[in-house]
């Protein structure tokens, strides 16, 4: 199944979950009224399994084109984020794979869809680069989980942008990362979370980036260097996941900054990011 928020083109204050059915959406709250309308309150409320039984009822279906996709989750509590996790990512920086994850956070805030723009302060920050990652939904609460069980507590998977200002995350912030990956807009996600019934192995996909038509990443999740159960082991173990926050797993080689000469992102451009099963997230970046 793959899970989408969305508003409707006459009501845009009102986000509303659904699932996609080829180019078209079903209400999930307009099918069943006892279900939340937002993915999250979906989620807390333990109520995946209705929502999964949905199709059975061959519910009505509007067109895309009358709806504008939002998040397809927000409101969570936490965007967590692992560095340095693709091998080809390490080999671009003459880096040798870190022995245990990498881990940083973004705010959630930063979290838009994928009809929403990047948008630059390009009098604060003028190496904003690109970073397309498979990214981890997670869809109930996790404490102390072994990696055996992880696959248990995740929703699906999404595709993100960790867009990132290097100069405030190499060198402007005492080498934290936080300011430079948090800027308002730096984690568009979309076009929606395919649940993990539909993923076969998610460290098996083919995943891309390129920006106005120009291939810039190119890999498969088979060179993550730490895996998605670990990974959610060693988050667990010091602190709970709860529904709706997301993991971003890190991105494949080709990013800006290591480029010959390096390559950042600017006003106008456009980023295309496709992961295999999942989707296509298309982003603007505009000048704020």
């Amino acid at each position: 199944m793959k899970l989408v928020q969305f508003v409707y083109n006459e009501n845009p204050e009102e986000i509303r979950a659904g699932y996609l059915e080829g180019d078209k959406v079903v209400d999930i709250n307009k099918t069943d009224c006892s279900i939340p309308s937002t993915l999250l309150e979906i989620l807390k409320n333990g109520d995946l399994e209705k929502v999964k039984k949905l199709p059975l009822m061959k519910p009505p279906s509007i067109d895309l084109s009358s709806v504008k996709l939002a998040a397809p989750i927000h409101g969570q509590d936490k965007v967590l984020c692992i560095g340095l996790n693709y091998k080809d990512h390490c080999e671009e920086q003459n880096l040798t794979p870190p022995p245990v994850p990498l881990i940083f956070s973004k705010f959630a805030s930063t979290v838009v869809g994928p009809k929403d723009a990047v948008k630059l302060r390009t009098d604060v920050t003028n190496k904003v680069d690109w970073e397309v990652e498979l990214t981890v939904v997670i869809g109930k609460p996790a404490s102390r989980v072994k990696a055996k069980d992880a696959y248990k507590y995740v929703l699906g998977y999404t595709v993100a942008q960790d867009i990132s200002a290097r100069d405030w995350q190499k060198e402007r912030n005492g080498g934290q990362f936080l300011l430079g990956k948090s800027m308002d807009t730096f984690c568009p996600i979309g076009p929606c979370i395919t649940t993990t019934d539909d993923i076969q192995d998610p460290q098996n996909l083919f995943i891309k980036c390129s920006v106005n038509g120009v291939e810039k990443q190119k890999s498969n999740t088979n060179q993550l260097v730490h895996k998605i159960p670990d990974v959610i082991e060693r988050l667990s173990s010091v602190m709970t996941l709860l529904p709706g926050d997301i993991l971003l797993t890190g991105t494949p080689g080709g990013v800006g900054m290591y480029r010959s000469p390096p390559e950042y992102l600017k006003p106008g451009d456009v980023i295309h990011s496709e992961i295999e099963n999942i989707g296509v997230l298309e982003t603007r970046v505009e000048q704020l």
